[in-house]
């Protein structure tokens, strides 16, 4: 059981993806959206697959493990939402992770969140999410870090929290992770897949086996006033702009010149361009959250596709964050440090090296 964890909010799994590349065994998973649940059974088949929302779940329910792990809904916390933050119901499901992380008492949790959580607006929130991750037993660390930097092909910046069990006397470091030498690129990202893709049925319904690329097909549709406001092309040679939970609000294709700025928050397309302007596919979203083609995407409308492939966290971005983990917890100095026997008790019969 040592390195089983337990996944809440799973959406598509890429968390949960990222966490088993790097040597985990994702025992538990839990996600309400029904949306997601074909494609998340169907890419991780030897996961338990709780369907009910958080709320309904006892902690009992959920199998004792190593670590947890999960992202929280974002939505309250986005720079490009209303930013309510704990006052959103969304919000408040972070509480729901803490009272599952406070009654099973791993070794560790790992929480993910959008950065606009760390807008001064909600600085006192942030400081009693922190508190109520110690109270519950853990030394935590948080930062915001960028997932071009971890073999990504993307702009992506999430806050990424870390929390060791008090009874470890450990305390994650950042610099651990292990960065890439180099950005990954567009070109190197999806280059090879230009030319095969098709165009949504109408605007947004799924052309299915008519793909001959598994998901490689894009919505189609105007392009509102809030999406024309800056540029939305990136070259073939940069890493891709963040890949939005919204087909509306896809990147563009680079094969299509970079968009011309006219005025204060409005840019148009050039009509010179070689190429159309498209939005990107839902497999070249996929590859730019670092998905395998082998992880297959089931829907009907493409916004759900775009949704859940938006949402997920990136998933080498997530592997070379657990393997950092991992090898803490794999440390000599990886051991008890308090009396407390029924932690100490816990400890034990989950970990045998102890």
């Amino acid at each position: 059981m040592q390195n089983d964890v337990v996944s809440l909010f799973s959406g598509c799994g890429g968390l949960d993806l990222g966490f088993s590349k790097a040597g985990f065994n994702v025992l538990w998973a839990n996600e309400f959206d029904k949306a997601i649940w074909e494609t998340y059974e169907k890419n991780h088949p030897h996961t338990i697959f709780d369907k009910r929302s958080i709320r309904d779940i006892p902690s009992s329910d959920i199998p004792d493990c190593a670590g947890i792990m999960g992202g929280p809904p974002c939505q309250s916390w986005s720079e490009a939402g209303s930013q309510r933050g704990m006052e959103d119901e969304r919000g408040q499901l972070f509480w729901e992770y803490v009272r599952i992380l406070k009654d099973k008492q791993p070794l560790f949790f790992l929480a993910e969140n959008v950065s606009g959580m760390l807008h001064k607006k909600h600085g006192t929130a942030l400081q009693n999410i922190i508190l109520a991750f110690e109270e519950a037993g853990y030394v935590v660390t948080y930062k915001l870090l960028d997932a071009k930097n971890y073999a990504v092909p993307q702009e992506r910046k999430r806050v990424i929290f870390v929390g060791f069990h008090a009874s470890l006397g450990k305390k994650f470091q950042f610099d651990a992770v292990k960065s890439a030498s180099n950005s990954c690129t567009l070109k190197q990202a999806i280059g090879d897949l230009q030319g095969s893709e098709l165009p949504a049925i109408g605007r947004s319904k799924t052309n299915g086996e008519a793909c001959l690329v598994s998901n490689h097909e894009y919505m189609q549709g105007d392009f509102s006033s809030i999406y024309m406001s800056r540029n939305r092309v990136r070259s073939w040679d940069q890493p891709s702009f963040t890949i939005q939970a919204g087909g509306r609000h896809a990147p563009i294709h680079p094969q299509a010149n970079c968009m011309i700025h006219v005025g204060k928050d409005k840019w148009i397309f050039d009509t010179s361009s070689q190429f159309p302007y498209r939005r990107l596919t839902i497999r070249e979203c996929a590859r730019i959250q670092t998905f395998p083609d082998d992880f297959i995407f089931y829907y009907q409308d493409l916004a759900a596709a775009y949704k859940m492939i938006g949402n997920a966290v990136p998933v080498n971005f997530a592997c070379e964050i657990a393997k950092s983990i991992a090898q803490e917890l794999n440390k000599s100095s990886c051991l008890i440090t308090h009396s407390d026997e029924v932690v100490l008790g816990k400890m034990r019969r989950l970990f045998k090296c102890f």
